[in-house]
């Protein structure tokens, strides 16, 4: 699968050159502009080309090793080109979070699609059973965790009558967490009506243990939650040929291979990994606590890097950059200063903090070592919800040259 046609740049694409304004974006990387020199404007978030290929990779090689599939979410990026580069490298599908997502996947080419949630929302239930009759070979799952959701699935599927079946996933919940049902039992009845739904298939068993918390504390119960996940698995397992269980988030990947991959499960299913984050890492939340830091992960890099500049240094040890949370992430953890671009050379930032951030101000604490005009670059946290802020993102290789561009679809 490629990524759509290029778009042209428009004069609200934030950091994107003026000279650029409505060529296509494979016109800008043809003329491979250099940050140093290019008419960029600041603040800009930029993807380094190598990371991104060596998480992808990196990633579809650990899971093959472990006898896993990979579904990445794509809420993480939203991006055509990116997606169609982990699809390219071996993805069983990509995971969705919302209809619309789906829509919109399915305007990348995407064939397959885990919707990782309910479906109960009648127009929803009826696009998708309406795809499934005119694509023969687009595949769907959806989660389902309560009688009312078998209910809405059968009303739907009345009102369309006969057609190609919809695949359902039970999902387990954790008491006092997301979504799913609470207990085994209750997974365990619900399967049993999914069976009896004419014009669906119960598919397999589905969870996410990233409710659970980040921290090492919480593995015991994330590994307890697990074994429960394997037990409704084991159950759907005794009436359906090679039931599909998905779990796992950017963080606890590894233990889900460790408590539902064949070895745990005596192979009775497919485990299907939703990761979605690995595919540009971070300097802050994924970095500090994810599998490479238990040894039990693949090695990634961060990818991500927004470039702001100084504009005011008012009081000393206090610098004012041009950016905020209008274009990084902040609900888990401040942008981390990196680099200083000094003339053609990157020197390493010390003795700066990012301390706060207003809407379009990042307070900086540093030790007498910023001066104003000084182009900064920050590692982010949290990858997802720094994707979401910009349109267009430039590609960079090591020397800052732009090579191509992602765009996003939110």
């Amino acid at each position: 699968m490629g990524p759509e046609p290029a778009d042209s740049v428009q004069p609200t694409d934030k950091g994107l050159p003026a000279w650029a304004v409505g060529r296509t974006l494979d016109e800008l990387a043809q003329r491979r502009p250099n940050l140093r020199s290019g008419g960029f404007a600041w603040p800009l978030l930029t993807a380094d080309r190598a990371a991104l290929d060596g998480n992808i990779a990196a990633m579809a090689s650990w899971v093959h090793q472990h006898d896993a599939l990979l579904c990445p979410h794509g809420k993480t990026t939203m991006s055509p080109q990116l997606i169609g580069h982990q699809l390219d490298a071996g993805a069983w599908g990509i995971t969705a979070a919302t209809t619309s997502q789906v829509r919109t996947f399915r305007s990348f080419g995407v064939r397959r699609i885990l919707l990782a949630n309910e479906l109960v929302d009648p127009a929803g239930l009826d696009w998708l059973l309406a795809e499934l009759d005119r694509h023969p070979r687009f595949e769907c799952f959806a989660y389902v965790d309560s009688p009312a959701g078998v209910a809405a699935a059968r009303a739907a599927l009345e009102r369309r009558g006969t057609g190609r079946p919809i695949d359902l996933l039970v999902e387990l919940g954790v008491p006092g967490g997301r979504t799913g049902c609470r207990t085994v039992a209750e997974a365990v009845d619900l399967a049993r009506s999914v069976l009896q739904l004419e014009g669906a298939r119960l598919a397999g068993v589905a969870g996410y243990e990233g409710v659970l918390g980040h921290g090492t504390a919480s593995i015991p119960a994330i590994r307890a939650y697990l074994a429960d996940v394997r037990e409704v698995l084991l159950a759907v397992a005794e009436v359906v040929p090679e039931p599909i269980v998905t779990a796992g988030g950017s963080m606890w990947f590894d233990l889900v291979v460790d408590e539902l991959g064949p070895a745990a499960t005596g192979g009775r299913g497919r485990l299907v990994l939703r990761s979605g984050c690995y595919v540009t890492h971070d300097h802050g939340l994924y970095d500090a606590a994810g599998p490479a830091t238990r040894r039990q992960g693949p090695q990634l890099r961060p990818a991500l890097r927004l470039w702001a500049q100084v504009l005011s240094g008012p009081e000393p040890g206090l610098a004012l950059a041009g950016f905020g949370r209008r274009d990084c992430s902040f609900d888990a953890g401040l942008p981390v200063p990196l680099q200083r671009l000094t003339g053609d050379a990157l020197e390493p930032l010390r003795g700066v903090r990012t301390v706060g951030l207003n809407d379009q101000h990042a307070f900086l604490e540093h030790d007498g070592v910023l001066e104003v005009g000084d182009l900064l670059s920050f590692g982010i946290s949290h990858p997802c919800t720094t994707f979401d802020k910009w349109r267009v993102i430039p590609v960079i290789d090591e020397d800052l040259t732009v090579t191509g561009c992602l765009t996003t679809c939110f």
